[in-house]
């Protein structure tokens, strides 16, 4: 009797390039931004926060895209991880912004020298714990400073205490990313000898603790279900290797932040033409002066259509590109403060700036040109295509441009290195304005 040898498995290759990488991350998350995109509308309407939809996503990976492959990521570069970003913008803008805590926060675990804490890290995001984000403050916070403190218990332990708002994702999220100022005797001296920003440290906060409290009050006009609300910490801990001076973050973080939002701004932009296309070949009503008797040949139309849809080709393109110069900036991070890392870094904010310069203006616009190829009814609320320009506007309005333009000027003309961190409050030397 013959027996006939059954072939051995071979594994299956691991992907190594990024185009590679890439391909593999799409097909694992298409099915998710498929099911994600169903009943957009809907959450918007109800103002139902997407729970659902961000457990799906970090479930199948999302949140691990940029950590390296061998702790169990896909180790994707900034401009491959750029185009998912994209992707899942156009299906639901919000949901790339809400990561936005998570993607600086594995950035800075990119940027720090292989060890136990970045290892422990990896393996979290490995697993499915990730962050939100708790830097800024409301209210009569001086420039620079923070009210939110951190001070050391009697028992050893870190405690942290305050109030953040704009607190993007942390409502969905397990850990909270917080700046915050030391109550240290070196600190207070510092502070009352004019440094605001002396002792300023972040703390990465477990959210399932006593003394934390997030709430969805987050009332913009756009955006509306990123959980950018308000966070409230009594007394929370604060482990030890979870505390670090601020200025120990990556340089480049304003414009990875920036980065993020211009991702948004370019999914806004192709769900703009996603959808312009659809009303315009399911339109069945035309009008007597128009050039066509089905809207979808009217060449008027078509123009219109074809505005918006180059809108969307540049914002792609230009996201694309300012995710290149940040990848640059991230390619030299572990070189932190030599030659070629600060022209990175200033390359990389440049960028990041003009293309806000430019999105900020194209975007809105597009989400406006699209009623132009409908009739009234595009306007009705069962539709939410307000929701579009909206949504821009209010990205549009994070880290205002009308500064980006002066400090893109102030380099283009003068070669002026731009700031990297900024920071909101109350400026010392302010007057009252003047009543009217």
């Amino acid at each position: 009797m013959s027996t006939t040898t059954q072939p051995t498995a071979q594994p299956t290759a691991q992907p190594t390039t990024q185009a590679e990488r890439l391909a593999a991350a799409r097909a694992r998350l298409q099915p998710v931004f498929d099911a994600v995109v169903r009943d957009v509308v809907q959450r918007e309407v109800d103002h139902q926060l997407p729970r659902e939809q961000v457990e799906a996503l970090v479930a199948a990976g999302f949140t691990r895209l940029r950590v390296p492959v061998e702790h169990g990521g896909d180790g994707l570069d900034l401009v491959s991880f750029t185009e998912l970003m994209i992707d899942l913008a156009a299906v639901d803008s919000n949901l790339p912004q809400i990561f936005r805590g998570q993607v600086a926060w594995v950035e800075h675990l990119l940027s720090l020298p292989e060890g136990p804490y970045r290892d422990a890290w990896f393996a979290r995001v490995a697993a499915g714990e990730w962050t939100g984000n708790a830097w800024s403050e409301t209210g009569g916070t001086t420039l620079g400073g923070q009210s939110t403190k951190v001070r050391r218990d009697a028992d050893g332990r870190w405690r942290v205490s305050g109030r953040k708002y704009y607190t993007t994702g942390t409502i969905y999220a397990g850990w909270t990313d917080v700046v915050a100022q030391l109550t240290d005797e070196a600190t207070v001296a510092a502070q009352e000898a004019g440094d605001a920003a002396a002792g300023t440290v972040t703390a990465l906060v477990r959210l399932d603790q006593p003394g934390v409290t997030v709430s969805d009050d987050w009332d913009g006009f756009g955006q509306q279900l990123t959980g950018t609300g308000t966070l409230v910490l009594e007394d929370a801990v604060v482990a030890e290797d979870d505390l670090a001076p601020f200025d120990d973050r990556f340089r480049y973080q304003t414009a990875l932040y920036q980065l993020v939002l211009l991702a948004v701004h370019a999914g806004i932009a192709a769900a703009v033409e996603r959808d312009t296309a659809h009303e315009v070949r399911s339109r069945t009503r035309s009008y007597s002066h128009g050039l066509a008797p089905v809207v979808r040949e009217d060449p008027q139309v078509l123009a219109v259509a074809g505005e918006i849809s180059s809108v969307a080709f540049a914002a792609r393109a230009i996201a694309l590109a300012a995710a290149s110069a940040v990848q640059g900036a991230a390619d030299t991070a572990h070189d932190r403060d030599s030659e070629a890392d600060l022209a990175a870094n200033v390359r990389a904010e440049i960028a990041t700036a003009q293309a806000q310069v430019v999105l900020s203006e194209s975007v809105p616009r597009a989400a406006t040109l699209l009623f132009n190829t409908l009739g009234a009814s595009g306007t009705s609320r069962a539709k939410d295509l307000d929701r579009h320009w909206r949504n821009a506007r209010t990205v549009a309005s994070h880290n205002p441009v009308i500064y980006k333009t002066r400090i893109v000027g102030d380099w283009s003309v003068n070669g002026t290195t731009p700031p990297f961190v900024w920071a909101i409050g109350t400026h010392t030397q302010a007057t009252a304005a003047p009543q009217r």
